[in-house]
């Protein structure tokens, strides 16, 4: 058994955190979030992968490389032009032989889900298999129609009451080559895209079977930016402590937390587990680190920092006298001296963030802020609820900061003094 798993996109919802990177090697609990993947096919045995890769691609080959250090072999096929998951798995056609799984990298898998996957498709001798999840609100996806488990239509985001089912289609398959004939006769789109869920109503209308599997095993859809605090969460809530770094004296740990190698925890720190800090960090000293932060490799937290329910990524400073509430951080940011960010609104509403141009309710109660990579901002600046601020932005001291800022931008205050004659 083989495996495919299609990470050639960008993830424009998931602005400005993937400007540098795709939205599969975006970091939670510690990990990209292609590596869940890659663990979970491994975990289920399947150890022959090829990564469809396209935008960013040299990010995604220098963390895996070929694969070894994971415990897998790792082939890479660029997509060049990115025309739909039907265009993307019809380009591994040279390198794939026998039955094989497909993956959208932006999902993250169970590995038992993986395992009964194999085993539904070795008994029931199907020609594809998709796994299937009921939702409450199916407008979204692509909706499945079944006779007994045999699938006979799949609609595509159907309007609001007209979807057959709320069984939707996971992003998750396994196939024969035979597939690769359906997609040689699939039509392009009006998304202009090649779908593979065309490809399978060809199947379907040469009666070929095509059956589903109604898994209720674990499967994460990451979609937009707010969602990766609920993935970390998610991993980290079941974590074990392990300690590889230095806990100085007068050091506090309550909870579960992880510590990489080299890294030094200085006295007066606070540490509310589940928390994850990697490698090669200096935190503290009196710093509260509380729960559900997760804190990249090479991290530099300073004297007074108070960090909650955050994702931190690689190589980032956050200096004396900050606060940081349930944010995003990219990596390379410097986090000035006293910078505040709210995750609060006045009146207790949820939070709304701005996604491809459209105000978007988050779900949240308290949400603070996503960063791009290399943001530095100022002494003593404030950051309201759900901004977002671009890759390389810088912001001026003292500024408050109300709306979402472009990449490569500088914002400085505008200030007006009165200065008066202080010898009366």
């Amino acid at each position: 058994m083989k495996a495919i798993i299609l990470t050639a996109g960008e993830g424009t919802r998931m602005r400005p955190l993937t400007v540098t990177k795709p939205k599969t090697m975006l970091q939670v609990g510690g990990k990209p979030i292609l590596q869940y993947n890659v663990e979970s096919l491994r975990n289920a045995g399947v150890s022959d992968i090829t990564m469809v890769v396209g935008y960013h691609e040299e990010v995604i080959k220098n963390h895996f490389k070929d694969g070894s250090l994971l415990g897998v072999k790792i082939n890479y096929v660029t997509q060049e032009q990115r025309l739909g998951t039907a265009h993307a798995i019809g380009s591994t056609r040279d390198t794939i032989k026998g039955k094989f799984i497909v993956l959208n990298g932006d999902i993250i898998v169970d590995p038992v889900l993986i395992e009964d996957l194999i085993q539904k498709y070795n008994s029931k001798s199907a020609k594809s298999l998709l796994v299937l999840t009921e939702v409450d609100d199916p407008s979204s996806f692509g909706v499945v129609e079944l006779n007994g488990d045999k699938i006979i239509n799949i609609v595509e985001k159907p309007a609001p009451g007209e979807a057959p089912s709320n069984l939707i289609n996971a992003g998750i398959y396994l196939f024969d080559e035979d597939i690769f004939k359906a997609i040689d006769l699939t039509i392009i789109s009006k998304r202009g895209e090649y779908e593979i869920t065309d490809s399978l109503q060809i199947q379907m209308d040469n009666n070929e079977k095509v059956l589903g599997i109604k898994s209720k095993n674990n499967w994460i859809d990451i979609g937009r930016p707010w969602e990766l605090l609920d993935v970390n969460e998610h991993f980290l809530k079941d974590m074990e402590t392990d300690i590889h770094g230095e806990i100085e004296e007068g050091v506090t740990i309550h909870g579960p937390v992880f510590i990489g190698k080299n890294t030094i925890v200085r006295s007066g720190t606070y540490i509310m587990g589940p928390a994850h800090i990697g490698e090669n960090c200096d935190i503290g000293p009196n710093t509260f680190i509380r729960k559900y932060t997760s804190i990249g490799n090479n991290v530099s937290v300073g004297n007074a920092v108070e960090i909650k329910n955050s994702i931190i990524m690689d190589n980032t400073n956050v200096n004396h006298l900050t606060y940081i509430g349930d944010s995003i951080i990219g990596s390379k940011c410097n986090i000035a001296a006293g910078t505040n960010i709210a995750n609060l609104r006045f009146d207790d509403g949820n939070i709304k963030i701005r996604v491809k141009g459209n105000k978007i309710d988050s779900g949240r109660r308290k949400m603070g802020v996503v960063f791009g990579d290399g943001v530095k901002t100022g002494i003593n600046s404030s950051f309201n609820p759900g901004v977002k601020v671009g890759v390389n932005s810088r912001i001026g001291a003292g500024a408050i900061v109300s709306k979402d800022l472009e990449s490569n931008k500088v914002l400085i205050p505008k200030q007006e003094h009165n200065i008066i004659d202080n010898n009366k």
